[in-house]
């Protein structure tokens, strides 16, 4: 998600995709393994009879905080000295970093305050304020959050944790992959929902050296398709702010966002609302797996088979699972329209 241009984030001027080292993820695992779960990492028999081979599904719609979030909010605030944390953090989220953020607050007791649009899912705004952190809802869009977020870090003297930058929190989502490699260590594709990048990044960080022939490929919905639109065209994209399933996808992206692209990604496929709604059902009836939309994009583009071919074996994250309980039952009640059970 890009940053406004009026007020510029230190972590993405100076990110380059470069410094980031594997060690960094190891080190990460070892400060937060304590305070985050180690998710299943389960072989999908319908998803492999569709690819051929097989397939697993990583849930980190089971973390604690119900994404992968969790990970980098609690290696950023663990990595901050302890007078700078005194002073508190502060974070702009589409739901999912702010609930991360405010369970790694609560636990080193220091204050949070947490900026998300208005259009947020209720689920998280809900969890924000239940652990305990300072709640702003009046922003209409992601990135208005953002602006604001950040305005309020320079007046406050908190330090604003960007969602997608920053090596502590990078290394702290590449403990995903960590773990996935630790019980798949012959993986030959990883899918990865993208938004701003953040998860993409640590990911990539590891997989990158460590297995350099494994196809990583990302997956959006067409409404959050910002950096699949930018990878096409070479340069940064703008996309329109529109609902979506997929709201922990939204926003923009930077050249920082960019950056992150076309070091980590060998593709990225684009699905529709639709495919996304029916893969919420499917992951449900075929796994008794809740997941968000945004969760759900990166198994959407295997199950609608537009990723082909897809290596095996391949893992695909399932990165969050919070999602209004209506809207919840509405999508399980059609049922996965379209899609072989």
């Amino acid at each position: 998600m890009t940053t406004p241009s009026s007020i510029r984030d230190p972590a993405t001027a100076s990110f380059s995709f470069s410094d980031l080292r594997p060690t960094d993820v190891l080190a990460a695992s070892a400060r937060i393994h304590e305070l985050v779960r180690r998710t299943p990492l389960v072989r999908s028999v319908a998803l492999s009879e569709i690819v051929g081979g097989d397939v697993y599904l990583k849930l980190e719609n089971e973390q604690i905080t119900g994404s992968f979030k969790l990970r980098g909010a609690v290696n950023a605030i663990a990595a901050l000295t302890p007078d700078v944390r005194a002073r508190g953090v502060v974070v702009s989220s589409a739901g999912n970093h702010g609930l991360g953020i405010a369970y790694a607050a609560r636990y080193f007791k220091i204050p949070a305050t947490v900026f998300v649009p208005r259009t947020a899912p209720q689920v998280k705004r809900d969890g924000i304020a239940a652990l305990g952190a300072t709640l702003d809802c009046t922003e209409p869009h992601y990135d208005a959050a953002m602006g604001a977020a950040m305005a309020f870090a320079e007046e406050s003297g908190a330090t604003f944790i960007n969602p997608c930058f920053g090596a502590a929190l990078i290394a702290g989502q590449g403990t995903v992959a960590l773990e996935i490699l630790s019980e798949l260590p012959n993986m030959a594709s990883l899918v990865v929902n993208v938004g701003g990048g953040g998860l993409l990044a640590g990911c990539a960080s590891l997989v990158r050296p460590l297995l350099p022939s494994a196809r990583i490929v990302g997956a959006q919905s067409e409404k959050t398709a910002a950096m699949a639109r930018s990878m096409a065209a070479g340069r940064v994209v703008d996309i329109e702010d529109e609902g979506t399933l997929a709201d922990g996808l939204a926003g923009q992206i930077d050249e920082a966002g960019l950056e992150i692209g076309r070091h980590a990604l060998d593709e990225i496929a684009t699905v529709t609302e639709e495919q996304i709604a029916e893969t919420i059902a499917w992951l449900w009836h075929q796994h008794g797996a809740r997941v968000e939309g945004a969760g759900a994009a990166a198994t959407a583009a295997v199950l609608h088979r537009a990723i082909a071919p897809l290596p095996t074996p391949a893992a695909i994250i399932v990165s969050g699972g919070n999602i209004d309980a209506t809207k919840f039952e509405q999508i399980v009640e059609r049922g996965a329209l379209g899609v072989e059970r």
